[in-house]
């Protein structure tokens, strides 16, 4: 079934089986680090919207995910006060930077925001993907429940920025580009130490 799902968001490497009970092991840390993500999400989408004002449908498209995701924040917020945890400070994202530093720079405007456009459906594809195994494996039963919203959120997202970048380049670019991300996606996440106080 998890390579069923990996198969589906077009990943080509599972998560390592460990990393959900490392995570649960300190939820402080794992829910510190997803607040976090879903802080960056929220202002990636705003950054996007600011430099890419013409590319209206984009603006549209975003706009309410902006909402969404900054809701989110605020969800993970209110479930560390629930379970008297503290939010920690925010951590190097080191799964991020790699395919930061993997993206295409210095050719225009245009390029930027394929190679941002990617690497944010990338990374909503991961998270889609390490939601699900919390919402099926860790012991809390309404943790799982809560973490299966986020996994059906974290899918539309993904297809919503795959749909954004065959709408303003051409799809063979897009698939060619998207490969190549899956296969160096695949290699840093097997060089990258299982840790369960980070969601990538």
């Amino acid at each position: 079934m998890e390579s069923a799902t990996v198969q589906m968001l077009n990943l080509r490497l599972p998560t390592d089986p460990r990393w959900v009970d490392l995570a649960e092991m300190d939820l402080g840390e794992i829910l510190t680090d997803h607040a976090y993500c879903e802080q960056k999400a929220a202002t990636s989408c705003i950054s996007l919207i600011q430099g890419y004002p013409d590319r209206e449908e984009l603006v549209r498209e975003l706009a309410p995910i902006v909402t969404e995701e900054w809701g989110h924040f605020r969800a993970v917020l209110a479930e560390l006060d629930k379970r008297g945890l503290k939010l920690g400070r925010q951590r190097k994202d080191e799964y991020v930077n790699g395919l930061l530093d993997f993206s295409i720079k210095g050719h225009g405007r245009d390029v930027a925001l394929l190679e941002k456009l990617l690497i944010f459906a990338l990374i909503e594809a991961r998270s889609c993907e390490r939601f699900r195994l919390m919402s099926l494996y860790i012991s809390d039963e309404d943790l799982r429940k809560w973490y299966h919203k986020f996994m059906v959120a974290e899918a539309g997202h993904y297809v919503l920025f795959i749909e954004l970048a065959r709408k303003y380049f051409p799809r063979e670019e897009v698939d060619h580009r998207w490969k190549e991300y899956l296969a160096f996606e695949a290699d840093l996440l097997g060089r990258i130490e299982v840790r369960g106080d980070r969601m990538h």
